[in-house]
């Protein structure tokens, strides 16, 4: 039986990350471990990108740095849903 993933504050595991992070019960543990705001940051940075081929490596990524003990993405100004400040980094919708 499929056990419930830990979501973020804000944004819920999406499919592809899910699978990333179940497929390694050592990755699973480490972002069990992760407070709700590092796994938010996770899931936002992983899917905010445009690409399916930068996301997949977001996800590649994620995975490894979560085997090394990182607990949020490096050099990423944050969850722009999250700071109204970090929305600076990101294009708005056509208004």
């Amino acid at each position: 039986m499929k056990g419930k993933i830990s979501n973020g504050i804000l944004h819920k595991v999406p499919g592809d990350m899910e699978k990333a992070l179940t497929s390694n019960p050592d990755i699973l543990v480490k972002w069990d471990s992760l407070t709700p705001v590092e796994r938010n940051e996770w899931i936002c940075w992983v899917t905010i990108v445009k690409k399916q081929e930068t996301r997949n490596g977001h996800i590649s990524r994620m995975t490894e740095e979560l085997k090394e003990g990182k607990r949020q993405p490096c050099c990423w100004p944050g969850c722009p849903h999250r700071k109204p400040s970090a929305q600076k980094w990101f294009k708005k919708p056509n208004s």
